[in-house]
């Protein structure tokens, strides 16, 4: 597995030492100055929420939406962010190095509210499965774990996994897996020139990928009987419901009375899961949000 630059591990990965056990990564010699930067937006500015979920951001490949990402970050304030897998590409940068700065200022962007007081807990997905031997470790006021149970205000208690181990394909069939990433990567690609060509119209961020996925039958089944797979699962564990992420699509469905819950993802749909103070859970659309945003501006540019 590709290992990160060490300007990037020295901000992202560090542990305290111990006599026993070395830390992995150099530390650096005091906190990175971006901590200290003063914040583009006051915190009356943005959305308070009690816990945000995100995964599949898939930093370290062309198709992440960084700069939707880097901008709904910065517009939340949330007691705790889960990062629920998939937030590194390691399987890509294995194939070949791409890390622009944007990926970089949004390891940055999660570091610093992690620094200002938001728990931040990242669970590692099957793409970036090289930070599991970490669990339990805390890196940059990051903890990682292999899972997590969250409970809601309202007292709910959900199981948080990234997903993939309810993926048959990923568990017993890595090959076939391996050849859906690369293909999955070229309709990525397809849908990074159609919204090239939408921004040079000045149209906001649609996913042409997303929309494929829905419509194609089989892809449907699949979203299906997966949901179903990971429902059950927290059913047995005496459990209210799920979130997890890995199949990029975003949903909050029943299932006999089992919440089941994905966040989506950043390279199509571009959606996080949000908790407000109450244990309501809903979705956030953040390219539908631009989108209408962009809409709302139309008519005052214009009667400029």
């Amino acid at each position: 597995m590709a290992s990160l630059p060490l300007a990037v591990a020295d901000q992202l990965f560090w542990r305290e030492p111990t006599p026993a056990s070395p830390p992995p990564f150099r530390l650096p010699p005091a906190a990175p100055a971006f901590l200290n930067d003063e914040d583009e937006r006051t915190a009356g500015g943005k959305l308070r929420l009690r816990t945000v979920w995100i995964s599949d951001v898939h930093l370290g490949t062309p198709g992440c939406n960084a700069d939707l990402l880097l901008d709904f970050l910065k517009s939340i304030q949330p007691e705790t962010l889960y990062l629920v897998g998939d937030i590194i590409d390691g399987w890509k940068l294995k194939r070949g190095w791409f890390w622009p700065p944007r990926h970089n200022d949004v390891v940055r962007r999660v570091l610093k509210m992690a620094a200002k007081g938001t728990r931040v807990v990242f669970i590692p997905g099957n793409h970036d499965e090289f930070l599991r031997p970490y669990a339990g470790l805390g890196f940059g006021g990051v903890e990682i774990a292999l899972e997590a149970i969250h409970t809601t205000a309202d007292g709910r208690r959900f199981l948080v996994c990234h997903g993939d181990e309810f993926d048959g394909v990923v568990l017993y069939h890595r090959w076939l897996a391996w050849a859906g990433d690369i293909g999955y990567e070229l309709l990525l690609k397809l849908n990074r020139h159609y919204n090239r060509a939408r921004a040079r119209l000045g149209l906001p961020y649609w996913s042409i990928s997303a929309h494929i996925k829905k419509k194609v039958k089989n892809a449907v089944a699949f979203i299906g009987r997966f949901e179903e797979a990971v429902a059950e699962a927290a059913r047995l564990r005496g459990l209210d419901g799920v979130v997890c992420g890995h199949i990029h699509s975003a949903e909050i469905r029943e299932f006999g009375g089992i919440t089941y819950m994905n966040d989506g993802d950043w390279v199509e749909s571009c959606t996080a899961l949000a908790e407000h103070a109450d244990g309501r859970i809903e979705i956030i659309d953040w390219a539908q949000h631009t989108r209408d945003a962009a809409l709302h501006a139309m008519p005052a540019l214009m009667a400029a």
